[in-house]
């Protein structure tokens, strides 16, 4: 699609990602919502500094094709999810680039019961902001739209996570990472009512600090929280929250392959893996699906995108999927990725097995991994370039089983990411520089 991608419309704000674009996208979803009822839309966003531009765009946009808006205001990605599937709303708007960037933006597009949008509908709305769809009538009258205050549907999800944990964490140390972002004011008060110390750092957004040096893409800081406070464990949240990384006691960190191989084996121990299956991505570690597999413990593996993690779950009934940049989906409680829900459902595990998360962690030995991004003019002409294949099966045919070598196109950036898992860091680093010296040789870079 020429806009939406695998985590809906993201570019830089102003640039890519306009505010005339998100006034079309909230006039047809307003309308598509309002054909034959009076349509209700919950919107949500990060601490961005542009996210009040596409905020009140949308908003004017839902309204006056004849929708209701509801503004949640600065919150969480699975919240907006959560609001949508369990308060009878018709769609879900987050606005929010995750992990990006301050200066990046997006608009993420979910339906009634809180799953991403279909695809149909995003190439709808795609003809219509190109011009190419019918004209929208606008409302009039009594018929325009209304936008309402529903801070109080936020406030109902902190209590949903809260009711979650099965046991109090009175004397559990614990360190937060916010990233300056959708978990500042949710994230403490969580653990604070369920009886944690807690310890915050990148809790305090100025609108242009959201992602830098913090959160689950500057795990650093959190290791070093833990490590001084000599914590019991530490969760590092992204822009948006709907990833959790954790470090574990000895300052390790525990990252999303680690996450759903404690909580996975965990399930299966107290028989509540459905299907004795585990949803990852061609990204997950190799030592992570050995690790599975030791454990008689079998999984699904799809595309990049939490997106197809849980087209997979549900097509299946799985209970349990994600990937390792921290996006896990615990399908009895969320149809999203959740950081918090992750991060609760980490401290269950430990409160139950009464032991550390490094111990937990231990049963799961990761492969020395490289991963190099390369920018590239034209993505699919280095995916299907004779040569470029010739290499990446000349590579495999070399590690054999001791290792792996995975050429994926970006879905957000115009780069093609180049990632070796073997034996050491020496060889990963020999095939890692061959591959992109290829790519190199034939002009493609």
């Amino acid at each position: 699609m020429k806009y939406f991608g695998t985590d809906g419309f993201r570019g830089e704000a102003g640039k890519v990602l306009t505010a005339d674009h998100a006034y079309k996208i909230g006039r047809y979803i307003g309308w598509y919502y309002s054909r034959e009822h009076k349509g209700r839309i919950v919107i949500g966003k990060d601490t961005r500094r542009s996210s009040y531009m596409f905020e009140y765009a949308l908003v004017a946009g839902i309204i006056a094709s004849g929708c209701d808006a509801y503004l949640l205001h600065v919150t969480t990605t699975p919240s907006v999810a959560y609001v949508v599937r369990t308060e009878d709303f018709d769609c879900g708007v987050m606005v929010s680039a995750s992990h990006n960037p301050y200066y990046d933006n997006g608009i993420k597009l979910m339906d009634g019961n809180g799953h991403k949008m279909s695809a149909s509908v995003e190439e709808a709305i795609e003809k219509y902001i190109d011009g190419e769809g019918e004209e929208i009538p606008f409302a009039f009258g009594e018929n325009v739209g209304v936008a309402t205050d529903y801070a109080i549907g936020r406030n109902r999800y902190i209590g949903y996570l809260i009711s979650l944990a099965t046991r109090s964490y009175k004397g559990k140390r614990i360190g937060l990472d916010c990233s300056n972002g959708s978990t500042f004011n949710i994230a403490k008060s969580v653990f604070d009512a369920l009886g944690a110390k807690t310890y915050v750092i990148g809790n305090e957004p100025d609108g242009l600090n959201i992602n830098k040096d913090c959160g689950s893409t500057h795990i650093e800081n959190l290791q070093k929280l833990v490590k001084e406070k000599e914590l019991d464990a530490g969760f590092a949240f992204d822009g948006d929250a709907d990833r959790c990384i954790a470090v574990d006691d000895n300052g390790n960190v525990i990252d999303g392959d680690y996450i759903l191989y404690i909580c996975g084996t965990y399930l299966k121990r107290q028989g509540r893996l459905e299907g004795n299956h585990v949803v990852a991505t061609v990204m997950s570690n190799l030592g992570f699906f050995k690790a599975l597999e030791l454990q008689d413990v079998e999984y699904d593996v799809t595309t990049v995108g939490d997106k197809y993690v849980n087209e997979d779950m549900v097509a299946h009934g799985y209970v349990l999927g994600g990937e390792q940049s921290g996006h896990i989906i615990f399908a009895k409680h969320a149809t999203t990725g959740d950081g918090i829900l992750t991060a609760i459902m980490l401290m269950e595990v430990m409160m139950e097995e009464k032991t550390s998360l490094s111990a937990l962690a231990s049963g799961m030995k990761k492969y020395p991994q490289l991963l190099k991004n390369l920018p590239v003019t034209d993505k699919d002409a280095v995916m299907n370039h004779p040569e470029v294949i010739a290499c990446q099966e000349a590579i495999t045919n070399e590690l054999r089983n001791d290792g792996r070598i995975l050429l994926r196109p970006s879905g957000t950036e115009p780069v093609i990411r180049v990632m070796v898992e073997a034996g050491t860091d020496e060889i990963c680093k020999k095939y890692v520089d061959q591959m992109i010296d290829k790519i190199k040789e034939l002009s493609l870079a």
